[in-house]
C-alpha cells in the first residue's frame, strides 16, 4: 500500500474514507439489537389504567426495565402519564436534563448529601423516617424551597420505611413540617406477584389502618399508592388513588404464578443474525469446558451476543433461539460476546439470518418469562440485564425507527 507523501494526498485518504464509513454507516450497525415497540407501551399504560381506575405513576428505573429510561419517560409522558417513578437520584437528574416535565418521585432511600439536589431538580422525595424528614426540612430550608414528599410505610417489607404501626408520630411530624409538603404515602407490596398469597390483604390492612392517622388528627388524606404491578393485576383493592406498574407496563408478567388478568403487550424484542455457519462432527465438542457435544454430524451456527451483553450465562445448553420461524437449541457454554446454535444434521441458516431470542418470528414465540424460567430467574432480570452495549431500536409512537 502506498503512503502519502503529501499533506493534500493524506487529506484526499481521510476524505475517502470519511465518505467510505458515511456510505456504509447502515450496514456498519451491530446486528444484535433491541427493538421496542412503543405503541405496546401505550396500550399497556391505557390497560393498566383502565384496570386499576386509577391514575399511573409508571416505573421507569432502570433503564426502564432495559427498553431506555429517556425514550420510554418521554413518550410515557406524551401518552399522559400521571407521573413517573425512578429509584435514584441520578435517574430522575437525567429525565429532568432531557426535558422530562411530570411529576417525578424518586424510590429508594435517600443519601443525606444528595437532599438538595432532589429539590433543585424538581424531584419528589421518599422520606422514610424521622431522620430523613429532618435532612429534607434543613436542605429545603437552606434553599428556600419547600420539598414535594411521600411518606414510606413498611407494612412487612422490611426494606425501608417508618414501621406502620408506629407511624403516627411521623405523619404528624411530617403534616406539621414548614418545608416539606406531604403529597403522597405508600408502602410497597412483597407477594402481589402471586394471587394466592394472604400477605397482600395483610399488608393491605395494616396500610389503610396506619393512614387513619391523617384524618384523626385532621389532615387532609395525601395520594395513597400501594400496588405494583402484581397489585394491579391481582387485588384491586389494593389500588387506591394511584398504582405504579412497572414490569406490566412494559407486557412481562411478574412471576410464574400471575395470572394475564390485563391484555399485556410485549414491548421487547432481542434480536440478532448468524454470523457463521459450520458442521460439527460427531464426537466434537462446543465451546468452553467441553460441557456439550455433538451426538451426531450437524449444522452449528454462531450468534454475536454473549453474557457481555447481559445475556444469562445460565442459559448455556438450556435457552432457544428462533431461526426462520423454527425454535433450535443453544449449545455449550455461552460466551462473553457469543454463543452457538444446533441447528440439526437437515437445518438451513445463512449467514445474517435473524435470530430472535425474545419475541416472535414467523407463527413461533419466545417470552422473557419463558426466558427467565430456562435460567432460573426472573423476568425482572432478564430485563434489566441487557446492557447499552446492544443498540436499541424504537417503533411506533409516532416516531421513526432508530
Amino acid at each position: 500500500m502506498a503512503v502519502p507523501t503529501s499533506y493534500s494526498a493524506a487529506s484526499a485518504a481521510s476524505d475517502d474514507i470519511d465518505a467510505l464509513r458515511h456510505r456504509h454507516a447502515e450496514a456498519s450497525d451491530r446486528p444484535t439489537r433491541i427493538r421496542v415497540d412503543l405503541d405496546a407501551l401505550t396500550h399497556n399504560l391505557h390497560a393498566l389504567r383502565a384496570k386499576a381506575g386509577a391514575p399511573v405513576m409508571g416505573i421507569v428505573k432502570a433503564n426502564a426495565y432495559g427498553h431506555g429510561l429517556v425514550t420510554v419517560a418521554r413518550h410515557l409522558q406524551a401518552q399522559g402519564v400521571e407521573q413517573l417513578g425512578v429509584a435514584f437520584l441520578e435517574e430522575g437528574i437525567a429525565l429532568r436534563q432531557a426535558g422530562v416535565r411530570v411529576p417525578i418521585l424518586v424510590l429508594g432511600g435517600i443519601f443525606g448529601p444528595q437532599v438538595a439536589q432532589f429539590i433543585v431538580h424538581d424531584l419528589e422525595i421518599t422520606v422514610s423516617s424521622l431522620d430523613k424528614l429532618r435532612q429534607v426540612e434543613a436542605a429545603a430550608e437552606a434553599l428556600g424551597h419547600r420539598a414535594t414528599i411521600h411518606l414510606k410505610l413498611d407494612t412487612g417489607m422490611e426494606r425501608i420505611g417508618v414501621h406502620s404501626y408506629n407511624a403516627g408520630p411521623f405523619i404528624e411530624a411530617a403534616v406539621a413540617s414548614s418545608w416539606c409538603v406531604v403529597k403522597g404515602v405508600y408502602s410497597h407490596l412483597a407477594c402481589a406477584d402471586d394471587p394466592a398469597s394472604p400477605m397482600t390483604a395483610v399488608q393491605l390492612e395494616r396500610f389503610l389502618d396506619a393512614c387513619t392517622h391523617f384524618e384523626r388528627i385532621g389532615a387532609p388524606m395525601p395520594l395513597r399508592h400501594l400496588a405494583n404491578s402484581g397489585g394491579v393485576l391481582h387485588f384491586p383493592e389494593t389500588c387506591l388513588d394511584m398504582v405504579r406498574p412497572g414490569i406490566a407496563l412494559y407486557g412481562v408478567l411478574p412471576d410464574p404464578a400471575s395470572r394475564r388478568t390485563v391484555d399485556l403487550r410485549p414491548a421487547l424484542s432481542l434480536v440478532s443474525q448468524v454470523v457463521y455457519f459450520k458442521v460439527v462432527k460427531a464426537g466434537h465438542s462446543v465451546s468452553y469446558g467441553a460441557t456439550w457435544t455433538a451426538p451426531r454430524d450437524t449444522r452449528v451456527v454462531t450468534v454475536p451476543i454473549g453474557y457481555g451483553d447481559g445475556y444469562p450465562r445460565a442459559l448455556s445448553s438450556r435457552g432457544d433461539v428462533l431461526i426462520r420461524g423454527q425454535r433450535h437449541p443453544i449449545v455449550g457454554r455461552i460466551c462473553m460476546d457469543q454463543f452457538m446454535v444446533d441447528i440439526g444434521p437437515q437445518g438451513t441458516a445463512y449467514n445474517e439470518d435473524d435470530v430472535v431470542l425474545i419475541g416472535r418470528q414467523g407463527d413461533a414465540g419466545i417470552d422473557c418469562e419463558s426466558v427467565a424460567i430456562a435460567a432460573g430467574t426472573i423476568p425482572y432480570e432478564i430485563l434489566v440485564g441487557l446492557n447499552d452495549r446492544i443498540p436499541r431500536e424504537y417503533r411506533g409512537g409516532g416516531l421513526s425507527d432508530r
